[in-house]
């Protein structure tokens, strides 16, 4: 698992965890039942903070995105396809709000949008 924390990042360092889990998680890359490396190793290896993974870890598991046993580890919980997909509905929702604002930033409007948004889409 590859994790790449941005200090130049607005989002702080346990989103930045959070966020690349879930979607390894989303894409498949991480299965069900796979385990996660344990928090100090993990911290070791982000050279960041125990309490910092500690507080993703937590937030991934209020999400549902993982489950943790005590002495043994965290492991990628089973998931719904139907969550899973209402799950990536929000995360592009969350995405298309943030190019919406900046879109308003520089006065495009919703025309120049879905002719971006179909470019790109055709291309892809």
């Amino acid at each position: 698992m590859q994790i790449i924390i941005s200090n130049s990042s607005k989002e702080p360092i346990y989103v930045q965890i959070t966020n690349q889990i879930k979607s390894s998680i989303l894409a498949g890359d991480l299965r069900e039942g796979e385990s996660l490396p344990s928090m100090r190793v993990l911290a070791k290896d982000l050279k960041i903070s125990v309490i910092t993974t500690k507080r993703a870890y937590e937030e991934l598991e209020k999400a549902g995105f993982i489950y943790s046993i005590v002495g043994k580890g965290s492991f990628v919980a089973e998931q719904n396809l139907d969550i899973i997909r209402e799950k990536k509905l929000k995360v592009i929702e969350e995405q298309l709000n943030a190019v919406i604002v900046n879109s308003r930033q520089i006065g495009l409007t919703i025309d120049d949008l879905q002719q971006l948004l179909k470019l790109l889409y055709e291309e892809g």
